[in-house]
């Protein structure tokens, strides 16, 4: 007894009142997993691959869809049977046919190459080097103000001796003949066509009558460079600078890849960043903040000098305009603000003790308003 087909959204993994979308990208999923050459030598998965197609040509043809919900897999049977003899009647299209369908086509550069590794470009034409990343600390002044810093990277060059060809100067290179440049040979196992890596070349698609002594053949070579790195103004941690040409050399001639530096900045004592703006808090004396008086408070480059008025309360916050940070974009400079922060005499003596009861004696509830304003407020939560 033939076995039994297994039901179209069973095989998807779909209910029946899934929408096409759904349907695709479960088939997409399923028909990657279960590709042969993904599973080479596994008949299984080769079965279940084929079944697939099957289940997703049914279910994305929208007539063939509602022909298998009213009749199930006798709607197909009998079209079949009814188009014998004519090309293909109610029967199925070849699996891999729908997978390039579904993916792009193969040969062609889309996702089918892009998973199972189709040929795209000359193996043994120029290629360009690998970027790099080389990751920076910076102190906050180095990063708020700008400077220049010299690093040292060791990475790949081209060789100077072969410029890079892998092929000691004044030799010939020549297309491989087992593979005809493309660096792979393709293998059949049965209905399936396998690319590996051509055994001669090693995948360069062209061999060297001599190789370079200095790189071996390898065009390239490990030195070390001195690269100096102009860090703009305004910078912060994260910024990423790239520095062209700088990353690894190129292969047969091709570009070098690029550098690129990633910072990070060291937190300051006094300043705080928020932005382009900084926050610096600046502790008064009490007798400051009550009096007032004229302080002078830093800032990036120099000193600054601030009016604190009579009667200064902790937090209170004074803008000096274009002390902050110079925009990396450009975009003007940000902000200095100070924050007052009223310190509390600690370790008084007994002629300070004195004094300081004198004057709380002399003090009524109209020379603290806000401690007279919380307790009345504070009244109501007891009534």
């Amino acid at each position: 007894m033939p076995m039994a087909k297994r039901d179209y959204y069973e095989i998807l993994g779909v209910e029946r009142t899934a929408s096409d979308e759904e349907i695709k990208k479960a088939y997409r999923k399923q028909a990657v997993k279960f590709h042969p050459d993904k599973n080479p030598g596994d008949k299984g998965a080769e079965e279940q691959f084929k079944e697939l197609g099957e289940a997703y040509e049914a279910l994305s043809d929208p007539q063939k869809r509602a022909a298998y919900d009213q009749y199930g897999h006798a709607a197909f049977d009998a079209r079949s049977r009814a188009g014998a003899g004519g090309s293909r009647g109610g029967g199925f299209h070849d699996p891999f046919e729908i997978f390039r369908e579904v993916f792009g086509g193969g040969g062609t550069g889309g996702i089918f190459d892009e998973l199972f590794g189709g040929e795209r470009q000359d193996p043994g034409g120029a290629r360009r080097g690998a970027d790099l990343r080389y990751d920076m600390e910076l102190t906050f002044g180095e990063a708020v103000l700008g400077c220049e810093k010299e690093i040292s990277v060791t990475k790949l060059d081209a060789c100077e001796t072969c410029r890079g060809s892998g092929a000691e100067p004044g030799s010939s290179v020549k297309s491989c003949s087992t593979c005809g440049g493309r660096g792979q040979v393709i293998s059949s196992r049965g209905i399936f066509s396998i690319a590996q890596a051509c055994p001669r070349c090693e995948g360069a698609g062209r061999l060297m009558d001599k190789p370079c002594r200095s790189c071996h053949g390898a065009g390239r070579r490990e030195r070390t460079s001195k690269i100096k790195i102009k860090i703009p103004p305004g910078v912060d941690t994260g910024a990423r600078l790239r520095s062209a040409g700088n990353g690894e050399g190129g292969l047969r001639g091709g570009p070098a890849g690029s550098l690129y530096v990633v910072l990070h900045v060291k937190a300051h004592e006094l300043f705080q960043r928020e932005g382009d703006d900084l926050i610096c808090d600046v502790p008064i004396s009490f007798v400051q903040a009550a009096l007032g008086a004229e302080i002078e408070v830093p800032t990036l480059t120099a000193k600054a000098h601030i009016r604190i008025p009579p009667g200064t309360q902790t937090g209170t916050v004074f803008r000096l305009k274009g002390k902050g940070v110079k925009n990396v974009q450009g975009h003007g400079v940000g902000d200095l603000h100070v924050r007052a922060h009223v310190e509390v005499p600690t370790h008084l003596n007994a002629a300070q003790k004195a004094r300081l009861q004198e004057f709380a004696e002399l003090c009524d509830p109209s020379t603290n308003p806000q401690t007279r304003s919380f307790f009345e407020k504070a009244k109501d939560l007891f009534r």
